[in-house]
Formats: C-alpha cells, structure tokens, sequence
C-alpha cells in the first residue's frame, strides 16, 4: 500500500466490526444526522492518525537536533566525566 500524502490509508481494506463504548445520546443524533456512521467516523478518525503521525515525527527531528548539538558541544567541550570516569 502506497501513500500520496498522509492522509491517505487504503480505503478498500476489510472493515472489521469494532467495539466502541459512546455516549448513547451523541450516537442517537449521529446516526440520525447520517446514513453511514462509519464512513462519518473514518475521516476524523483519519486526521486524527495524520496529526498524531505528524506530532511523533516533529518529536523525533526535535530529539535529533537534541542529539546533534549535545555531541557537537561533546565533541568540542569533552565532559568532565570523560576526563574524571570515576565520577
């Protein structure tokens, strides 16, 4: 499976019937407002995977960039525990 972008996801997968505990009267006007709740739910529920994808990846580049500057600052300053490893 090939994405274009992401928030794409393969739309012919199966759809396995799912257990969700929701509150009964936001699922009464849900399914009133309607005719097919799960295609309804699945666009949210695909930004949601997006946005928490893009979270985790800006996380990751941050601890990167954390990581490079402490061995640049490494490489040029040694620790003190490398001078003192009894430290």
């Amino acid at each position: 499976m090939k994405h274009s972008n992401s928030m794409a996801y393969d739309k012919t997968a199966s759809r396995p019937a799912v257990n969700l505990s929701l509150n009964e009267d936001l699922l009464i006007r849900a399914k009133a407002a309607t005719s097919n709740l799960s295609a309804t739910v699945e666009d949210p529920l695909a930004r949601f995977v997006q946005e928490d994808q893009a979270r985790k990846r800006a996380e990751d580049q941050q601890l990167a960039a954390v990581i490079t500057a402490v061995n640049a600052v490494h490489a040029e300053h040694v620790y003190l525990s490398d001078e003192f490893p009894s430290l």
